[in-house]
C-alpha cells in the first residue's frame, strides 16, 4: 500500500456542507460497528455545537466528529447505496444536508492482484484563529480508506500494509503510535507501527472466521507527546479464503413420509453452514442426494433442493408394508457446488414410511361359536380375531367392532382388546334359557379411522357368532315381590293373614315343589306354612309397636327348590297396618309447678294419643267428681283440639305437692278415655311467677326411681360401716387373747431380729437330711428290738387328750383354758423332757459313750436336800428320783 498524505486547498469561508453529493467506495460486506467515511461540515463560526443524523438510522449512525458507522451487519447490493446526513446548528436549529451515494467495490480475482481503491477525502471544516485578523485555514484531517487483507497470508511477517505521515514531520519530530484490538488491546501484536517512519505491518497470519475486520486509530505526537494532529481512524477488513469445509448441523437426520404419497411430497430440510463468508462464493452451499438404500420399487425416490436442502419425493410407489425405511446419503459442497474448487461433507438422512390406513380388518373365520350359561352378565361368550397388515396399535389397525344384526334386545357388547385386537363377545343383560336358547350374532370389523382414498379393498369385515344358552337352576321368584296387604291391628294370634307363594322359572328341569319359611320377622308376628305358603298370625298386631314404620310392616320370607345346586328365592311381605282406636289419651307433662295463689297460675297440659286421626283428637278435658276437693280447688279448660290450661279455682292453696286427676277422652268411635294423674308442686311465687322458698325446691323433688336409688345406696353404706365395726372388735379380742397367752417378759418380738442369714461353707453342704429328723421317724418302732431303745426317746404310751380351744374364745374362758392344758401336761408321761431338754441330732445307735442318764453325780452337790423336786410335778420326777431319792 502507498502512504496516503492529505493536503489542504484555500477557500472561502462558507458554513455547510461542501457538496451536496458525496460518493464512497467500501467493501461489499460491512459489519456493525464499522467506520465507514468521514463528512466533513465548515462552520466559519467555531463556537456552533452541531449534531449529525442520518435518514437511515437503523443502517448508519453519524458521530459527532463527523466519522460515519454502520449500525448492523448487510450486505451492500451491486447497485449503489444511497442515504442523507444531516447537520443541525443545536442553538439556532439551522439545517444543513448532504447526499452520500455508498458503492461497493469490486471482487478481487487474487490475493496478489488485490489494489486498494482510494476514497475521496471529505475536507475537515476551517477553523477561525480569534487572535489573527484574515482568516487562514486549518489543516485537514487525514482520511485512509478502509485495508482489505486476506485471510492465511504465508508472510513474509511483519508485513506492510501503510505508511502514515503527517505534513508536519518536516518541521518537527513526530513519534506515531496505533491503538485498538490487534494493536495495544486484545488480541495485541498484531499490528505494529514504525515510531519514526509511520510503516503499519501486521506480524502473523490473520482468521477472517476469528475476527472479520480490525478497526485501529492513528496517533501522532512530537517528543515531548503533545498531540500534533487529531487521531484519524484506520479499517483493516479481512478477505476471505475457501478454507472451511461445509459442517451439517447434524450428522443424522430423520424425517417421515406417509406411504402412498404423491410425488412433490415435502419430507424434510437438512441444512449445513461453511465458516467462510456466506455472501461470497467460499460460503455458498449446494446440496445433492449421493446415494438411496433401498433401491426399490425405484432409486430415485426423493430429490434435494440444491440450494435449500428440502428433500422431497419424485416417484409414486412407497409403501410401509414393503418398505419401511429409507436411508439417503447428502452431500454439501461450497464454491456454489463447483466440484473442483469447492469443499464438501455428507450426512445422513433417515426417513421412515409412515403407515396410513390402507388395509382393512379381516375375520379370520366366517363363523364363531360360544355359550353362555343363563342369567350371567359379563361374561366373554366368543373371541373373534381379525387380521390388519398396518401398523399395530395405530389408528389404521386398531379394530372396532358392532352387531349388525342378530340382537334386537341388545343383550350382547363386543370390546376390544387393545393388545391382541380381538373382539370379545360379552353378555350385557341376562339372558332367560326358558326364552332364548340360542342367539345367531352379524357382526361386522372396521378400522378407528377410515381407509386411504384410493383403496380397492372394502372398508369392513363380516362374520357369523352363534352364542348357545345352557340351562341352569334358577331362583324361585315370589309374585307379587313386595306383596301389599291391608289389615287392621288388633288381629288375634292365630288367624289367616294372607297366602304368599312363589313360583319356580325352571320349567324344564324335573323338581319337587317348593318349601317356604321365614327369614326376617322383627316382632315375631307371623309364622308360613312350608308347603302351602299360608301365613297366620302367632301375635296380635298393633300398629304402635317399634317395628312399624308409617303403619307398614315388612317381613322377609325364603322359597327353596330342591335342584343342583339348591336355589333360593326371598319375597317381601308389607303389611299395612289400619288404625283402630285401642289407646287412651294421656295427659303430658305428668309434673306441673304453679304459685299458690290465684293470679298467675295456669298450667298448659297436652293430651297424646299413639292413635290416629280419627282416633285421636280433638279431646276432651274435665276433672272427676270425686274426691270432691279436685274441682273446688282446681278448673280445666280446653283452649285447643289437644290443649288445655288448669288453674286454681280458689284465691290461696297452700304450698305443697298434689295430685290432679285429669280424665281426657279422644275422639274416636267408639270413644277411649283414661284418667292421667298430673302431679302439680304449688308454691311461693313471685310478682313474675317465679318460686321464691324452700317449697319450689321440694317441689321440684326426685323421680320415685332416683329416691330408690338413693335409699338403696344408704343402706348399702349402712351395711358396710356395720360391717367394719364387727371387725375391728374381732380383731380387737383376738388382740386381748394373745396379751394372755404370752407373758410379756418372755415375749422377745421385739428383741429378736433376724437380719440376715448366709450358709456356711461348701464344707457345711454336704450332710443327710434324713439324720435332722426324729429318731422315731428315721429308724420305726415297728422294725427295731426290744431292749435297744434309747432312753431319750419319746415312751410308747396312749396320747393323752388336751382340751380343744374354741375358734374365737371368750377372754374370761382363757384362764380355764390355760389350766387345763397344764393339768392335762403334767399328767402326760409321753411329753418332753423324757431325759433332756431337746433332740438337737441323732447320730445313730451303740454310741461308746453311752446316755449321760447313767452317770452317777459324786460332787458334793450330793448332800444337798433335793425333795422339793418332788413339788414340781411329773416333769421333773426323773430328777427327784436321781437325787431326793437316797440310795435308790
Amino acid at each position: 500500500q502507498a502512504p496516503i498524505k492529505a493536503t489542504c486547498e484555500d477557500m472561502s469561508c462558507k458554513t455547510g456542507f461542501p457538496e451536496d453529493v458525496h460518493s464512497a467506495v467500501v467493501s461489499r460486506s460491512v459489519h456493525g460497528g464499522q467506520p465507514l467515511l468521514n463528512v466533513r461540515f465548515r462552520s466559519c463560526d467555531g463556537n456552533k455545537k452541531i449534531h449529525f443524523g442520518s435518514s437511515e438510522p437503523e443502517d448508519f449512525r453519524v458521530d459527532e466528529d463527523g466519522v460515519v458507522y454502520a449500525e448492523r451487519s448487510f450486505q451492500l447490493s451491486a447497485e449503489p447505496t444511497e442515504f442523507v446526513v444531516s447537520a443541525q446548528d443545536k442553538e439556532t436549529q439551522e439545517e444543513w444536508q448532504m447526499r452520500v451515494k455508498l458503492t461497493p467495490e469490486p471482487a478481487f480475482a487474487g490475493a496478489s492482484e488485490k489494489k486498494q481503491k482510494k476514497i475521496e477525502d471529505i475536507i475537515f471544516p476551517w477553523q477561525h484563529y480569534k487572535h489573527s485578523s484574515p482568516l487562514k485555514r486549518q489543516k485537514r484531517d487525514w482520511v485512509i480508506p478502509p485495508i482489505n487483507l486476506p485471510e492465511n497470508s504465508r508472510g513474509p511477517f511483519p508485513q506492510e500494509l501503510v505508511r502514515i505521515r503527517s505534513d508536519r514531520d518536516k518541521s518537527l519530530s513526530l513519534r506515531y503510535s496505533v491503538t485498538g484490538p490487534g494493536a495495544d488491546q486484545p488480541p495485541t501484536g498484531i499490528f505494529i507501527i514504525n515510531p519514526i517512519s509511520g510503516q503499519l505491518s501486521v506480524t502473523k497470519p490473520l482468521d477472517r472466521e476469528q475476527i472479520a475486520s480490525f478497526h485501529l486509530r492513528a496517533h501522532a505526537v512530537d517528543v515531548n507527546g503533545n498531540q500534533v494532529e487529531n487521531p484519524i481512524d484506520i479499517v483493516i477488513n479481512v478477505i476471505d479464503m475457501n478454507d472451511n469445509r461445509p459442517e451439517f448441523l447434524h450428522q443424522v437426520w430423520n424425517g417421515t413420509v406417509p406411504e402412498g404419497s404423491k410425488p412433490g411430497t415435502y419430507v424434510m430440510t437438512v441444512t449445513a453452514i461453511d465458516a467462510d463468508d456466506p455472501n461470497a462464493q467460499n460460503g455458498m452451499l449446494r446440496y445433492r442426494i449421493l446415494s438411496q438404500a433401498p433401491s426399490s420399487p425405484s432409486p430415485n425416490m426423493f430429490t434435494i433442493n440444491n440450494e435449500t436442502g428440502d428433500i422431497i419425493t419424485v416417484a409414486a410407489g412407497l409403501d410401509r408394508e414393503k418398505v419401511q425405511q429409507y436411508t439417503l446419503i447428502i452431500q454439501a459442497t461450497d464454491m456454489e457446488g463447483n466440484p473442483t474448487y469447492g469443499l464438501s461433507n455428507t450426512a445422513t438422512a433417515v426417513i421412515t414410511v409412515t403407515d396410513v390406513n390402507d388395509n382393512p380388518p379381516e375375520f379370520t373365520a366366517m363363523t364363531f361359536y360360544g355359550e353362555v350359561p343363563e342369567n350371567r352378565v359379563d361374561v366373554i361368550v366368543a373371541n373373534l380375531t381379525v387380521t390388519d397388515k398396518d401398523q399395530p396399535h395405530t389408528p389404521a389397525w386398531n379394530a372396532m367392532y358392532r352387531m349388525t344384526g342378530g340382537d334386537p334386545t341388545g343383550r350382547f357388547t363386543i370390546l376390544t382388546d387393545p393388545n391382541s385386537n380381538d373382539g370379545l363377545v360379552t353378555v350385557a343383560k341376562p339372558i332367560d334359557f326358558e326364552t332364548n336358547r340360542m342367539f345367531v350374532l352379524t357382526v361386522a370389523a372396521e378400522n378407528q379411522v377410515p381407509l386411504a382414498k384410493g383403496i380397492q379393498h372394502p372398508p369392513q369385515s363380516t362374520a357369523t357368532v352363534s352364542i348357545t344358552v345352557i340351562d341352569v337352576n334358577e331362583s324361585p321368584y315370589f309374585v307379587p315381590n313386595p306383596k301389599l296387604v291391608r289389615q287392621e291391628e288388633g288381629l288375634l294370634a292365630g288367624s289367616i293373614l294372607t297366602t304368599f307363594t312363589a313360583q319356580d322359572p325352571d320349567r324344564y328341569m324335573q323338581q319337587t315343589s317348593l318349601r317356604y319359611s321365614k327369614l326376617s320377622d322383627p316382632a315375631n308376628w307371623l309364622k308360613i306354612d312350608p308347603v302351602s305358603g299360608q301365613i297366620t298370625t302367632t301375635a296380635v298386631l298393633d300398629r304402635e309397636s317399634i317395628y312399624v314404620q308409617n303403619n307398614m310392616y315388612n317381613a322377609t320370607f325364603l322359597a327353596s327348590d330342591n335342584g343342583i345346586p339348591p336355589m333360593s328365592g326371598t319375597g317381601t311381605l308389607q303389611i299395612y297396618l289400619l288404625d283402630i282406636n285401642d289407646n287412651a289419651p294421656q295427659v303430658n307433662p305428668k309434673e306441673a309447678t304453679t304459685c299458690e295463689t290465684l293470679q298467675p297460675n295456669a298450667i298448659n297440659i297436652t293430651a297424646v294419643d299413639p292413635d290416629i286421626d280419627p282416633n285421636a283428637g280433638p279431646f276432651a278435658f274435665e276433672l272427676p267428681d270425686m274426691p270432691a276437693s279436685i274441682k273446688r280447688n282446681w278448673t280445666i279448660v280446653r283452649i285447643s283440639g289437644d290443649h288445655a290450661q288448669l288453674s286454681l279455682r280458689i284465691r290461696f292453696l297452700e304450698a305443697g305437692i298434689y295430685d290432679v286427676p285429669i280424665v281426657i277422652t279422644d275422639s274416636g268411635n267408639p270413644h277411649a278415655s283414661s284418667t292421667s294423674v298430673l302431679k302439680v308442686k304449688v308454691c311461693q311465687c313471685d310478682i313474675n311467677g317465679d318460686c321464691t322458698d324452700v317449697d319450689r325446691i321440694v317441689g321440684a323433688g326426685l323421680g320415685t326411681g332416683a329416691i330408690i336409688a338413693i335409699l338403696l345406696c344408704i343402706i348399702i353404706l349402712l351395711i358396710l360401716v356395720l360391717m367394719f365395726v364387727v371387725w375391728m372388735k374381732r380383731r380387737d379380742k383376738e388382740r386381748q387373747a394373745k396379751q394372755l397367752l404370752i407373758d410379756p417378759e418372755d415375749d422377745v418380738r421385739d428383741n429378736i431380729l433376724k437380719y440376715d442369714e448366709e450358709g456356711g461353707g461348701e464344707e457345711d453342704q454336704d450332710y443327710d437330711l434324713s439324720q435332722l429328723q426324729q429318731p422315731d421317724t428315721v429308724e420305726p418302732d415297728a422294725i427295731k428290738p426290744v431292749g435297744i431303745r434309747r432312753l431319750d426317746e419319746r415312751p410308747i404310751h396312749a396320747e393323752p387328750q388336751y382340751p380343744v380351744r374354741s375358734a374365737a374364745p371368750h377372754p374370761g374362758d382363757i384362764g380355764d383354758f390355760i389350766n387345763e392344758g397344764l393339768k392335762a401336761a403334767d399328767n402326760d408321761p409321753t411329753a418332753p423332757p423324757y431325759d433332756s431338754l431337746l433332740v438337737f441330732d441323732y447320730e445313730g445307735s451303740g454310741s461308746t459313750a453311752g446316755s449321760l442318764s447313767s452317770l452317777n453325780s459324786s460332787s458334793s452337790g450330793g448332800e444337798q436336800d433335793y425333795d422339793y423336786l418332788n413339788d414340781w410335778g411329773p416333769r421333773f420326777k426323773k430328777l427327784a428320783d436321781m437325787y431326793g431319792g437316797g440310795d435308790d
